[in-house]
Order: structure tokens, then C-alpha cells, then sequence
């Protein structure tokens, strides 16, 4: 049975004792806002996080993260630049923190670590790909069947209102397929 690379990753994190900090955040509250700057790998042990932008008043939902995932602003922790991703607390959540800084020596000073961390973005890559040909070529319906099969705790974990904006319908729509 092979390991899953998230989970081996955790592990080796937690032995070195890499991580730098814990944040608390009330629901609502925010963890990275528009236009900063954000380098910090975070892992949610409890509640659950939304990574979306705002564009003339309206949102778009990205992705979610929930107990037991590491988020990253991606885009920031890669250039090292201001992005204009909001990453926002859905519930009451608490998350430790690393810098990037100190990922990188942790990845530089194994290779094993090195490939987690390949496979762990492999693995996010073939999701935001799936998730983009859903958006742009299946019915309403098709999506929510889809992210129902791939992801069904979340629909425990999420606010209906935020899984029907990141599937691009309104929350009756989603209602009415629940209901179907």
C-alpha cells in the first residue's frame, strides 16, 4: 500500500518540530487579504479555510481547505509577490504555520521530502485541471455530481453558499440539485 505524500509530509514535519506557529481565527476573519504578500505554508488542524478573489464586488471561489490539509497562497509563495488571493476562515479554525524559508531547507535537505512535495503539487495541479474542464464543459449538474463523487465531506464542512459560488450557480441551484 503506498503512503500518501501529504501525510508522509506531515509526519516528517511534525518529527523535525518544524513548525513556527500556531493562528487562531474566528469565523470571518481573515488570514491573507488582497494585495499582500503571503510565503507561509499552513496546515488547518481544526475548521475550515475559503482561497478566493474579488473582482467589482463580486467573489470567486478557488478552492477550499479543511482539518487535515495544507493551504498555501501559491501563487504569493511561489513569486514572492503581493496576489490578490483572499484566504478567509469559514468556521472557528486553528492552523500552524511555516516559512518558506524554512520549508525550503526542509526540502532541500532530503530528497525523499523533495518528491512529497512534487507529488503533493502534482496532485493539486490534475484538481484545479479537472475542476477548470468542469467548470468550462459540464452542466450545472454534471459539476455537482462530480464534486459530490470527489469531495463528499464537503459538503459537511462548507456553507452551501460557498460550494455554489465555487461551482458557479446560485444557492437555489444547488438546493434543487441536493433535492434531486
Amino acid at each position: 500500500m503506498s503512503v500518501n505524500p501529504l501525510q508522509r509530509m506531515l509526519e516528517k514535519i511534525n518529527e523535525a518540530g518544524l513548525w513556527q506557529g500556531d493562528i487562531l481565527l474566528k469565523r470571518n476573519d481573515y488570514l491573507k487579504t488582497e494585495g499582500t504578500k503571503d510565503t507561509r505554508v499552513y496546515f488547518i488542524h481544526q475548521g475550515s479555510l475559503r482561497m478566493f478573489v474579488a473582482e467589482e464586488g463580486e467573489e470567486h471561489t478557488i478552492r477550499f481547505g479543511y482539518q487535515g490539509n495544507l493551504v498555501a497562497a501559491l501563487d504569493s509563495f511561489f513569486s514572492e509577490k503581493s496576489s490578490p488571493l483572499i484566504i478567509q476562515a469559514l468556521r472557528k479554525t486553528r492552523i500552524s504555520f511555516i516559512s518558506k524559508e524554512m520549508f525550503s531547507l526542509f526540502l532541500n535537505e532530503d530528497e525523499e521530502n523533495r518528491n512529497l512535495w512534487i507529488q503533493i503539487l502534482q496532485g493539486l495541479m490534475v484538481q484545479q485541471l479537472e475542476r477548470e474542464v468542469d467548470l468550462l464543459t459540464t452542466s450545472p449538474a454534471e459539476r455537482y455530481r462530480r464534486v459530490f463523487e470527489r469531495s463528499p465531506h464537503l459538503f459537511q464542512k462548507i456553507p452551501h453558499r460557498y460550494i455554489a459560488a465555487y461551482l458557479r450557480m446560485t444557492p437555489e441551484t444547488l438546493s434543487r440539485l441536493q433535492k434531486s
